[in-house]
């Protein structure tokens, strides 16, 4: 889910910040120009790691701050396609149920990617799962922002540059997430059906707990 990156670049130290150490003032200036920036074929920036190596600083005719080249590796949000990522959904309508991870927000699971069969439900405002039961009927759960996290599998991704379009800004950087296979969706789900599973193996190993008196004629439980 987190790369690092190496990545170059000249960094510009304007002389406000020349009481600085160097390697300080480089530090503050890579996190102010790229932090939560979106880097085409990249992903999303986090933070820096380190820096790898710095040349020597010059000063450019005309302009009185420094500039130096430096090669760093930064930490970057990048999911691989398959990858599992677990975060909460923010809201739902009928594109689909959007999920949110805190530090990230752009995260859509499709209609065609939930569980089928599901069904948008316009007074709830919510994504309905037709879950079916052992006796053939089907119970319904519920995707809404009641149910907190999710857990979901990364089905693909695209980082572009921002841009505006007919007076739209486009989302710089998007997934397509997907909840359409067994172990995925509402946490609580699974929590439910887990417990269920429990319950059913104490009451069969209580049916196989036999009873049996003693020479006392005490009562003794052997399994």
């Amino acid at each position: 889910m987190f790369v690092l990156a190496e990545l170059k670049d000249t960094i510009r130290i304007a002389p406000d910040q020349f009481h600085l150490k160097l390697v300080e003032a480089i530090r503050d200036e890579i996190n102010r120009k790229l932090a939560n920036k979106v880097l085409l074929n990249l992903g999303l920036c986090i933070a820096l790691k380190d820096i790898v190596s710095l040349k020597d600083s010059i000063i450019l005719p005309g302009d009185g701050a420094s500039h130096t080249e430096v090669l760093f590796r930064y930490i970057v949000f990048r999911p691989t396609i398959g990858s599992i990522l677990t975060g909460k959904i923010r809201s739902c309508s009928r594109e689909g149920v959007h999920v949110t991870l805190g530090f990230f927000d752009d995260i859509l699971i499709p209609p065609s990617a939930l569980q089928h069969p599901s069904r948008f439900e316009e007074a709830e405002q919510a994504w309905v799962w037709e879950y079916p039961l052992e006796d053939g009927a089907k119970h319904d759960l519920f995707m809404d922002i009641d149910a907190q996290q999710a857990s979901t599998s990364a089905a693909a991704s695209a980082a572009a540059a921002a841009s505006t379009q007919q007076s739209e800004v486009k989302t710089p950087y998007r997934i397509i997430a997907a909840i359409n296979e067994s172990g995925l969706g509402v946490l609580s789900w699974w929590d439910q059906q887990t417990q269920g599973g429990d319950e059913g193996d104490e009451n069969e190993d209580e049916d196989n707990v036999e009873y049996e008196n003693d020479e006392d004629g005490e009562g003794a439980y052997e399994e």
